[in-house]
């Protein structure tokens, strides 16, 4: 049984307890003790509605005629309404809260009846005392207050399930939003490095029409093409999820080897810098190979560069990578590798500063942290 059954079942057995209790001693006090036929029925009444009322969530219309039976029954044998009331009030309370309006309505309408009968017993002769409009009133005034209160409730639940369900489609745009770039990241990452050398190549077998720099270009042209088809059923494989075939290993600095040999088909000279780090979390190594690769496909398309040097090493709790060229190309707007590269790293909670270098050239700087925490949602990508 759970904490909050077991909550709920004892202030139920405490409610009916404390009901019963008040209507058994009102009962004494007001027929100055239990002696007559008359009294023991009436003691019968009330005890049989107080232990109704254990039941009443799980039957309140039930319950209710129970405790209007009870009370008429109470009025009919003393001749006068009594503390057994309030079994009643608890059975229409419930009635009410429940849902069953119509109910409430004729079960009060029969009490208002069986109270005026009773009430008529000692009624003076110049006229009514008017507590049977006193008890009309009031029962009108306790389903009107637990009929809207009930509404009041419904609606603010209605409204929880309503931002709720807001909250949870926003939730899956967002998400839809976030694997959107993702994939565009894959993609323009799998194919703009291995296209850009292609065009490079293709451009200096045309300009230079040496047969073996065009051979040595064509070479490089079919070796990068090959390498650009695994990549991109590598990204379309991970995308369509087939579980029939095993997924591809995810890039990262292992292959950074094979990296810097495709980029330097291109007559760029690359040198390396690389400080032993401890194994780096998956996409923490996949956002470090994404970078290195968009860098070097911008020095190859843009910087105009002869040498690159790519550094990679830790500093605290972060790994530092880091691709500076000797190029003259102008600084421009951010194209789509720098915004992709400064998503990545947004995602991963680092920072990205690109830039012209200290000594010319140009020079792209991230910071990735060894544990990288998810960006904050709502956080521009």
């Amino acid at each position: 049984m759970s904490r909050s059954r077991w909550h709920g079942r004892a202030a139920n057995t405490a409610l009916v307890l404390g009901v019963g209790l008040v209507a058994l001693v009102g009962l004494v006090v007001q027929a100055r003790g239990v002696d007559t036929a008359a009294e023991w029925t009436a003691l019968l009444a009330v005890l049989v509605s107080s232990g109704a009322l254990y039941l009443r969530r799980r039957h309140p219309a039930a319950v209710g005629v129970v405790a209007l039976a009870a009370v008429g029954a109470y009025g009919a044998l003393l001749h006068r309404p009594g503390p057994i009331m309030l079994v009643f009030v608890v059975a229409l309370y419930t009635v009410v809260d429940e849902g069953h309006l119509a109910v409430a309505m004729g079960l009060g309408l029969a009490s208002v009846v069986a109270f005026a009968v009773a009430d008529s017993y000692h009624r003076s002769a110049d006229g009514g005392n008017g507590a049977t409009l006193l008890h009309a009133g009031w029962l009108v005034a306790v389903i009107v207050g637990v009929t809207r209160n009930r509404q009041a409730y419904l609606a603010e639940a209605q409204a929880r399930v309503l931002a709720a369900e807001q909250r949870t489609e926003e939730e899956a745009r967002r998400r839809a939003t976030e694997e959107r770039l993702r994939i565009a990241r894959e993609l323009h990452d799998a194919l703009g490095h291995h296209l850009s050398l292609i065009n490079v190549q293709a451009s200096a077998a045309l300009h230079r029409p040496d047969p073996d720099r065009s051979t040595q270009a064509l070479t490089a042209i079919k070796q990068t093409s090959k390498e650009t088809l695994q990549e991109l059923r590598t990204t379309l494989g991970l995308l369509r999820q087939e579980s029939a075939a095993p997924a591809a290993p995810t890039p990262g600095l292992n292959r950074l080897y094979e990296l810097v040999t495709t980029a330097g088909r291109s007559g760029l000279e690359i040198h390396t810098e690389l400080t032993e780090t401890r194994p780096l979390p998956p996409e923490v190594d996949l956002a470090a190979y994404r970078i290195v690769q968009e860098a070097l496909t911008n020095v190859t398309r843009h910087a105009g560069a002869t040498s690159a040097v790519i550094r990679i090493r830790p500093d605290h709790g972060d790994v530092l990578v880091e691709v500076e060229d000797d190029g003259a190309g102008a600084p421009g707007p951010p194209g789509n590798g720098i915004l992709g590269m400064g998503e990545r790293v947004r995602a991963l909670s680092g920072s990205l500063s690109t830039g012209p270098g200290p000594d010319g050239g140009f020079r792209v700087c991230a910071r990735l942290p060894l544990r990288p925490a998810s960006a904050p949602a709502g956080a521009p990508a």
